[in-house]
């Protein structure tokens, strides 16, 4: 690990060290990290330098919505091969809210994550994509992936 020192003015700092604090760190050196690491995964996401991405796709539905729960589940079905995993929640008699963990090519990905939110019937999607190294074993079609910063 290599140590970074920086200068900057008393204002900006004083707005840095409420930040640590509002988010619970321990210390600046961490909260610095993040958002260095959230800056390079932005970057990399938009230059599209990203090949591989991990994300979270979290949303709310209807469960009423004519053939609305059927056809997310066949969407899910349909791309096996990016869906991990939904964790799946009653927020009360008509409405569910959705978490699915997402990786694979980013392209892929986020094509998925975008057709689930441009669903008819579905609101308040939000898709969080991080930038990954994917790391081919042994079996050429198993893989692992870890997030690139």
């Amino acid at each position: 690990m290599r140590r970074l020192t920086i200068s900057i003015d008393d204002d900006l700092a004083d707005t840095f060290d409420r930040m640590v604090e509002e988010r619970g760190y321990e210390n600046r050196s961490e909260a610095f990290r993040d958002l260095l690491r959230e800056e390079i995964d932005r970057k990399q996401l938009q230059a599209g330098t990203a090949k591989h991405c991990i994300g979270v796709l979290s949303y709310v539905y209807n469960h009423h919505q004519r053939d609305l729960s059927r056809r997310l589940t066949t969407m899910q079905h349909d791309h096996h091969d990016v869906t991990v995993a939904t964790l799946h929640a009653h927020l009360d008699h008509d409405d569910c809210v959705e978490s699915v963990i997402l990786r694979g090519s980013t392209a892929a990905v986020v094509s998925f994550a975008r057709s689930v939110i441009a669903e008819k019937g579905v609101r308040h999607g939000e898709f969080r994509p991080i930038p990954a190294k994917s790391h081919a074993l042994h079996d050429r079609n198993h893989h692992h992936m870890s997030p690139s910063t």
